[in-house]
C-alpha cells in the first residue's frame, strides 16, 4: 500500500499482527523486499511493517533530501501517520544509521532498537580504492553483482539474486549517489548517545562491510546497555544470508523487553 507523509508517497508493507509493532528499514540498495523472509518468520507473533525508503523500490524519488534526518523523518512521520503506539525499530546498515538518529530523539512509543550490521554512526573511513567501488556498485549489472558478492557469505539463489539486483539497479540517481557520496560520512555520534531504549546489535561473523570489531569499537560503547550477538556463517546482508537466525534473534530480545 502507499502511505503519504509530506507529499511523498512510501510504499509499505504491512503484514502479521501483535504487539509492538516492528518497523524494518532496509540497506543502501535495498527495499522492503530485503525483509520478506524476516518478515514471514515473524508474522505470526508481531506486526510487521517494511516499506521502500524514498528513492528506491516503489516509493517516490525526490531530486534531492536524502540525508540521514531525511531518513530519520520518514520513519517518524510513517510512525505518526499509522498511529502506531507501541513499536520497535528495526535498521540494516544504512537503514540503522537512520534508525540510530531516529531512536536519540526518543519518540513516543518507541520501546526498543535492533541493529542489523548498521552502519556506524561516526564518519565512514574506508580507503579510496573502496570509496571508488562503492560510489559505482549500483551502475550496471555486472558491479552491482559483484556488491551482492561482497555482502554476502554465499551467492543467494538466482530469484534472491534477481530480486537484490532489480532494488540496487532500481534505485533514483539522488538515492544511489546521497549514501557513498554525503550520508555515510554525516557523523551522529553525539546524538546516539542519548539513545535510552534496550539495544539489541547484531553482526554477521563474516561482515566485511562493517565488521565486528567496527561495530565494537564504534557502536556499542556509544549506547548504554546495548548488547552484542554475533550471526554464524553469514556476511553484511544478514536478512539474506541468515533471515532465521535473524528472525529467532528478534523473536528472543522483543519477548525478554516484554518481561522487564
Amino acid at each position: 500500500m502507499k502511505v503519504c507523509i509530506d507529499n511523498l508517497n512510501l510504499n509499505v508493507v504491512d503484514t502479521g499482527n501483535g504487539d509492538p509493532t516492528l518497523i524494518f528499514l532496509h540497506y543502501w540498495g535495498g527495499s522492503a523486499r530485503t525483509w520478506t523472509a524476516v518478515t514471514r518468520a515473524l508474522e505470526p507473533s508481531f506486526r510487521c511493517i517494511a516499506y521502500d525508503q524514498r528513492g528506491w523500490g516503489s516509493s517516490d524519488a525526490p531530486t534531492d533530501a536524502y540525508s540521514l534526518h531525511d531518513l530519520a523523518h520518514d520513519a517518524s512521520m510513517l510512525i505518526r501517520t499509522l498511529g502506531l503506539k507501541r513499536f520497535v525499530l528495526v535498521g540494516h546498515s544504512m537503514g540503522g544509521k537512520a534508525a540510530q538518529l531516529l531512536a536519540s530523539q526518543r519518540p513516543s512509543g518507541l520501546e526498543a532498537l535492533i541493529l542489523v550490521a548498521p552502519a556506524s554512526p561516526f564518519p565512514q573511513h574506508i580507503p579510496e580504492e573502496a570509496m571508488q567501488a562503492q560510489l559505482h556498485a549500483y551502475d550496471h549489472r555486472a558491479t552491482a553483482l559483484a556488491a551482492i558478492d561482497f555482502l554476502t557469505v554465499r551467492r543467494p539463489d538466482a530469484a534472491t539474486v534477481e530480486q537484490l539486483l532489480q532494488d540496487s539497479l532500481g534505485g533514483s540517481q539522488g538515492a544511489k549517489l546521497a549514501w557513498p557520496t554525503s550520508a555515510a560520512y554525516e557523523d551522529i555520534s553525539s546524538q546516539v548517545k542519548k539513545i535510552a531504549v534496550p539495544t539489541l546489535l547484531l553482526v554477521g561473523d563474516q561482515d566485511r562491510q562493517d565488521p565486528e570489531e567496527l561495530q565494537r569499537r564504534e557502536v556499542l560503547p556509544l549506547i548504554e546497555g546495548a548488547s552484542l550477538e554475533v550471526v554464524p556463517d553469514c556476511g553484511h546482508l544478514i536478512p539474506v544470508d541468515q533471515p532465521v537466525a535473524l528472525a529467532n534473534a528478534i523473536t528472543t530480545f522483543v519477548n525478554s523487553i516484554a518481561e522487564r
